[in-house]
């Protein structure tokens, strides 16, 4: 088949995807072998359709052809016996055997035996290698897993596993030029064709007018020609007359839409016609620049078309418009950027709001920063000013003049009167705010500062939900917007109460609305609860562009603060949430991002800031991603308490955000700006009566709001430009003594505590619960320690090359390891013990390293000789490899292939290795000395390593090239070893980095090795011997020379308890003892593991009664984040 053939199916493929021939998609997939749909693979494996697996599997490969699909058809059919099997349906796993699996017995004829004995078994998981055997559904997602690296790694799938990208509707868009292709050779070109049918070619009847112009695709308009163009393919009638001038990214949006149902809405391609008096608008012609990367002609028939040089005519408004030739770059998006960094996300909990009924809607002041508004369940909306914690207005649902309702709305208020508040929102300049209820009912209220709140209209706006509200400045003049479960938009006068446009055409409930305006064109975004995205600008022509959102969910659309760019969030019926960001020049998807949950509850709400970071509330947390990172930049759950789906908002500067919790209430979070700013403004209590005159926010007359340049507001919120805070102009003291001597007060109900703060010392074995683990074998110092993954084991390695596992019995009382029932030192029957190979070096000498595999099963060690592979069950050496020198110093397997290792040697090179073809595959040099510490990031595809030298390194796991690398700050006055050992770990967001040090902690931001925080000990506790971070990353468990453990907080790095050696430890005057490493549980964030110089072994967890070590010091109150990049710092003192 020819390359242009071939190129032809995966348009089909494309068309029939959108068109959801979901079943001839994969037919066609199957039949072509083009294309391998991974994701369509997983649903048949997930779902054991294992016949379906195999044919699909066919259009690509067979039994035979190579080891990677031997082994592929091998898995799926013995994992269909043991399925088989476990059903105890010994006919079905006998005919399995016997028709799919004997085949393989010509090439391993132990292993079809070893498999035919499992039918003697009453449970196969009695065989050794199967002992580990889950249930179905986890078993399968496990031979997922390596079914799809098979695949990867399969030479006759490659380039089959990624489709092409194309634009959306390539082959429509295709089509569509032929037609104007056609239409161009005819001989009388009548200005409005009919096509009704693409069986033959077009040609225009007799005469009909002048000549149309050709039509030509323009950089501002994409692919959308004016004069003489075809409907869409799905349109079957004339043309509807010229809407106005869109801007570019509408334009844009235009040139690969769905098909529209609505014949008034012109969506296809070259859906939009100029008037019949074409020449009227022949003003300024423009003809394509030669060297548009942004335009996509992809045939000769276009490329001929554009060399017959026919003008194309626009609009004085827009060609007054900037023209985008590339696509959007977003200049503003690198302005001030550099001044970021995740730190200046709000993430600290200081206050608590009890609200009495759940959040719905909030909103902060537009100029006010310290006001929130928030609307409930139960119809209430409500301003709170935070620096007081006081609410200073509400209002609750009334309906104000019900004589005038509809009846429709007067029998369902009286049938039942509670309605719910969905959406609260500010005007752009704070002087009105809107509510919309659940009941038909829009108000809104003029705000005149304190608690004067006072009705202002009253706007039946639909019938059913008023799902959104939003306002903008159409004609300078402000407007509200609406739209609601009766599938309209409507635009109202914010002064008079006057529908000025009613949007009509979506086909299900409109579910939020985001207005917007580029340069002097103002138009309106709505989504609707079937997935479906469409324009409109302020005229009665219909909506403009007809789109999909992403797995056509219900969506919230909103702009970046400075308006250049577009995001939306949402979720589907199935629970699947989709945060992207839009091309607006291409109408398309630019970037979406990663980590919303699978089975979201609700629809997600997401909000911007700063230009820079996104948020969601999703998984009983809140999400940030930077704009420019597909990745989350980190998580956050504000200290436990929230919802499923919360409701988020910043405020206008982004220093503060509101997020709802599941108790009725409003937690606010804050950066060091916000609370600054809450110190500031908590002590002024919100009294009108003390504002100086002319202070006091003034009420402009209706109807004159505000200067032409406002920002319009989005569904969102306001999102103008950042303008200089104006908060204080309504609550500024008028003694400004007061302001200087007032104390600042804690901006939290439960932080009265913190005023009393001090660090907690366990000094006794009666503050904690502590146990030593029984050992009967020789005690050596531990020098490595580590948790198994199902955490119910300790295991330890000892200097002198023994290892030690210590097991939990598992039951119902049992379900991990624990300081309360002691665990047996865990040894097979054979009693060998897994003992490194040692070479000719004194193990004393050696610099012992080990790695556990992700499922427990084996072990991979060495203590100075070659590295050995054990195997966790039977003790038994598996194989060694690599004999020194050089003399491997760290391991760490490679978080999405475990036959893949990174082994860090005492030349200090890093040698990637492929444990299953058994060759070294790179080598990796930038250190000075030998490597300590290794730690891969699976979300930033990186490698970081740490060596003896105090050097960090960061290497691309893509191709393994350095991408950076620093060296540790070292505090003044103090010296380090010559050689002290570095250590690395990534936190739970894979995004920061724990570097551990003898004389300091630190955080760094991993991608650009960016030092966020540091902290030093005090001297009298010795230089650090080991740290590491809880299994939550909230704490960091840290372990000092003088036998001490300190616990600190991870995101300042305040030191929030210590753990005296008195506490685990017994009096022995003679005998130093002192923690040499340290491991956190995987499941449990407030037990970890110490490993001892004397050989002991100790498990700690607090009291049950404390259920976590200490408590965590008030950010205020001087208690500020530990030391930052460039300062130095040491331990708070203990207070």
């Amino acid at each position: 088949m020819s390359s242009l053939s071939r190129e032809l199916v995966f348009l089909i493929l494309q068309f029939l995807d959108e068109e959801k021939f979901k079943e001839t998609v994969n037919k066609l997939e199957q039949e072509s072998g083009f294309f391998f749909n991974m994701r369509h693979f997983e649903d048949m494996v997930t779902s054991g359709e294992w016949d379906e697996v195999e044919k699909y599997l066919s259009g690509f490969t067979k039994v035979d052809d190579n080891r990677y699909s031997m082994k592929i058809f091998f898995e799926i059919r013995k994992q269909k016996y043991l399925e088989a099997l476990d059903k105890r349906d010994r006919a079905k796993a006998v005919e399995i055997l016997v028709k799919d699996l004997k085949v393989f017995a010509a090439f391993n004829e132990d292993l079809f035996k070893e498999i035919t004995h499992l039918l003697t078994l009453d449970n196969f998981r009695e065989n050794e290698q199967l002992s580990k055997y889950g249930d179905t559904k986890s078993a399968r997602s496990i031979m997922l897993a390596e079914l799809k690296k098979l695949i990867e790694a399969n030479p006759l799938f490659r380039d089959k596993l990624q489709f092409p990208s194309l634009k959306n509707s390539r082959l429509r868009t295709l089509i569509n030029q032929s037609l104007n292709w056609q239409h161009q050779l005819c001989k009388n070109p009548r200005p409005n064709p009919d096509i009704k049918t693409l069986f033959v070619d077009h040609s225009c009847g007799q005469p009909n007018g002048a000549r149309a112009p050709s039509p030509v695709t323009n950089p501002l308009m994409g692919a959308v020609p004016k004069a003489g163009g075809f409907p869409p393919l799905s349109a079957h009638g004339p043309f509807q007359p010229t809407p106005a001038a869109l801007p570019t990214s509408l334009a844009g949006w235009m040139a690969n839409p769905s098909p529209v149902p609505h014949p008034s809405a012109s969506a296809g391609p070259i859906g939009l016609t100029a008037p019949n008096n074409a020449a009227a608008i022949l003003k300024r012609p423009r003809t394509p620049p030669a060297n548009n990367p942004a335009m996509d002609y992809q045939t000769a028939d276009s490329e001929h078309v554009l060399k017959r040089g026919k003008p194309f005519g626009l609009s004085d408004e827009v060609n007054n418009l900037p023209v985008n030739i590339l696509p959007v770059a977003y200049a503003s998006q690198t302005h001030g950027q550099s001044s970021y960094s995740s730190d200046d996300l709000p993430k600290n909990v200081v206050m608590n709001l009890s609200q009495g009924s759940a959040v719905k809607s909030m909103d902060f002041h537009p100029m006010q920063q310290i006001l929130l508004l928030v609307g409930t369940n139960i119809g209430d909306a409500m301003v709170w000013d935070l620096g007081s914690h006081q609410r200073i207005a509400q209002k609750s649902f009334k309906v104000w003049e019900l004589s005038s309702c509809s009846m429709p709305l007067q029998a369902s208020l009286a049938n039942d009167y509670t309605v719910s508040v969905n959406r609260v929102m500010w005007s752009p300049d704070g002087t009105l705010f809107g509510v919309a209820y659940s009941k038909h009912i829009v108000h809104l209220y003029s705000y005149h500062g304190g608690d004067d709140l006072r009705n202002h209209l009253e706007i039946e706006a639909h019938v059913g939900n008023v799902n959104d509200l939003a306002f903008s400045y159409p004609n300078k003049q402000l407007s509200i917007i609406t739209c609601g479960e009766d599938r309209l938009i409507k635009v109202w006068d914010a002064a008079t109460g006057t529908k000025q446009f009613t949007f009509e055409g979506h086909e299900a409930p409109v579910y939020s609305i985001c207005p917007h305006h580029k340069e002097t064109i103002q138009f309106i975004f709505s989504t609707a609860t079937d997935g479906k995205i469409k324009a409109w600008l302020y005229d009665n022509m219909g909506s403009r562009v007809d789109y999909n959102a992403p797995g056509h969910s219900s969506t919230t659309m909103a702009y970046s603060s400075d308006g250049a760019r577009l995001f939306s969030c949402g979720t589907n019926k199935d629970g699947e949430s989709h945060l992207v960001e839009w091309n607006e020049s291409e109408g398309s998807v630019k970037r979406t991002y990663h980590g919303l949950g699978k089975r979201s509850v609700g629809v997600v709400q997401f909000d911007t800031t700063k230009n820079r970071f996104l948020a969601a509330g999703d998984e009983f947390a809140i999400k940030f991603w930077d704009m420019d990172n597909l990745n989350p930049l980190t998580s956050i759950d504000a200290d436990g308490g929230l919802p499923a789906s919360p409701c988020i908002r910043f405020n206008k500067e982004g220093i503060l955000l509101a997020v709802s919790t599941d108790d009725n209430g409003v937690k606010i979070l804050a950066n060091a700006e916000g609370i600054r700013l809450l110190r500031t403004m908590e002590s002024r209590i919100f009294d009108p009566s003390r504002v100086p005159p002319g202070s006091v926010l003034k009420v402009p007359a209706i109807g004159t709001f505000g200067s032409t340049n406002a920002t319009v507001g989005t569904s969102i919120g306001d999102r103008s430009a950042p303008v200089t805070a104006m908060v204080g102009m309504s609550l500024q003291s008028t003694d400004n003594r007061n302001v200087v001597d007032i104390k600042p007060r804690i901006a939290d109900e439960s932080a009265e505590k913190s005023r009393i703060w001090k660090l907690t010392e366990i000094n006794e074995s009666s503050q904690c619960r502590s146990l030593r683990l029984p050992d009967n074998l020789t005690a050596m110092r531990v020098s490595r320690l580590i948790y198994t993954n199902s955490g119910l084991a300790v295991l330890a390695l000892a200097s002198n090359a023994v290892h030690k596992l210590w097991k939990w019995p598992r039951n119902d009382r049992t379900l991990k390891a624990t300081a309360s029932i002691m665990p047996q030192l865990w040894q097979p029957a054979s009693g060998i013990l897994m003992t490194n190979d040692i070479s000719d070096l004194n193990p004393e000498d050696a610099v012992p390293c080990f790695a556990l595999s992700k499922n427990d099963s084996y072990v991979m060690s060495a203590s100075g000789g070659k590295i050995s592979l054990f195997n966790m069950m039977t003790f038994k050496t598996m194989t060694t490899f690599m004999p020194p020198p050089p003399v491997a110093t760290y391991l760490a397997f490679h978080p999405q292939d475990n036959n893949i290792i990174a082994i860090g040697m005492d030349d200090s090179s890093i040698q990637i290795y492929n444990v299953r073809v058994d060759e070294v595959k790179t080598k990796l040099k930038g250190h000075q000395k030998r490597i300590t510490g290794l730690a891969f990031s699976h979300t930033l595809n990186v490698l970081v390593s740490s060596g003896a030298d105090a050097q960090l390194c960061v290497w691309s796991t893509d191709g393994w090239e350095k991408q950076t690398s620093k060296v540790l700050q070292i505090p003044t006055g103090r010296v380090a070893s010559t050689i002290a050992d570095t250590r690395v770990q990534f936190h739970l967001d894979q995004i920061h980095l724990l570097a551990v040090h003898e004389t300091q902690i630190a955080i760094y931001e991993a991608s650009k090795l960016e030092c966020l925080k540091q902290w030093f000990p005090r001297e009298a506790s010795g230089s650090i011997t080991c740290a590491t971070y809880s299994c939550d990353s909230k704490s960091i468990y840290v372990s000092f020379e003088d036998g001490s453990i300190g616990v600190l907080t991870a995101s300042h790095l305040r030191l929030r308890c210590r753990i005296n050696p008195a506490a685990y430890l017994p009096p022995n005057p003679s005998l130093r003892v002192y923690p040499l490493v340290i491991a956190a549980h995987p499941s449990d964030p407030d037990q970890f593991a110490l490993g001892l110089t004397d050989g002991g072994v100790h498990i700690l967890e607090p009291l049950e009664t404390e259920g976590k070590w200490g408590t965590s010091p008030p950010v205020e109150n001087g208690a500020g984040p530990s030391t930052t990049s460039g300062a130095t710092g040491s331990e708070q003192p203990q207070r």
